[in-house]
């Protein structure tokens, strides 16, 4: 059974998220607590290992992407879902960055937030289809700017190259699992496809997150996006 917290000050959603985890036979609620620091000192305790980190950004005392971090550093295999107010690129930027798997917004909140977390366990990465859409069209618009920079063209185009090695070209096995990724196959369905364990394609993907410097399969779209080791054409099923 997965372990989750729940990290949310609006005591009736706290409570409609409770309710749908204590439905569900594979999921266990920690607790649901409504500051940073509540959830840090749940956190700290060994004896109550988190597996799934359910957090708003917006808390009393702080931001959700201080409890994301240190959620991190206490047990790297914590998973973390943001569910927010929050639809800003930069506040879903932050969080990916943060460690987050997932971005969903409060207006489009799954009536069963159970049957998310385990599709997030299974590989998904859950996020709201009007928020990858605003983060996506950033970053394009981003890579417009500078393509048409009149002066740096040539220097941007060195430098992302430079960016790419430095980063490692991925291996194939490694860009045939990332491509698979942006259009939104899970671990298993990958492994199916690939006719290999699911042990063996979670071991290509921590690979490909560590050469792309990322800590999620929406941060490793979009970095991979960035660089150029994706195509227009594949990261934009991560929209759907």
């Amino acid at each position: 059974m997965w372990r989750v917290l729940i990290v949310e000050d609006d005591l009736q959603m706290g409570t409609f998220f409770a309710a749908s985890i204590g439905r569900s036979s594979e999921l266990v609620l920690v607790s649901c607590v409504a500051t940073v620091a509540e959830a840090k000192a749940i956190l700290n305790d060994a004896r109550q290992p988190v597996d799934v980190l359910l957090t708003d950004l917006g808390l009393p005392d702080g931001s959700g992407l201080e409890v994301i971090r240190h959620a991190r550093q206490c047990n790297p295999a914590c998973e973390a879902l943001v569910i927010s107010m929050f639809g800003d690129e930069d506040n879903v930027l932050a969080s990916i960055e943060a460690g987050a798997l997932g971005y969903i917004h409060k207006d489009a909140a799954p009536d069963d937030i159970a049957k998310t977390i385990l599709e997030m366990k299974a590989g998904a990465s859950p996020i709201s289809p009007m928020i990858a859409r605003r983060v996506l069209s950033k970053y394009r618009s981003m890579q417009s700017n500078v393509s048409v920079a009149p002066v740096n063209v040539q220097f941007v185009a060195i430098k992302n190259d430079a960016i790419a090695t430095e980063k490692s070209v991925l291996s194939p096995r490694e860009q045939e699992v990332l491509e698979l990724i942006a259009r939104g196959f899970s671990y298993a369905e990958i492994a199916g496809l690939k006719h290999l364990s699911v042990h063996t394609i979670q071991t290509h993907i921590k690979s490909l997150y560590g050469k792309l410097e990322v800590h999620s399969k929406m941060g490793a779209i979009l970095e991979a996006t960035r660089i150029g080791l994706l195509p227009q054409s594949l990261s934009l099923a991560a929209e759907k």
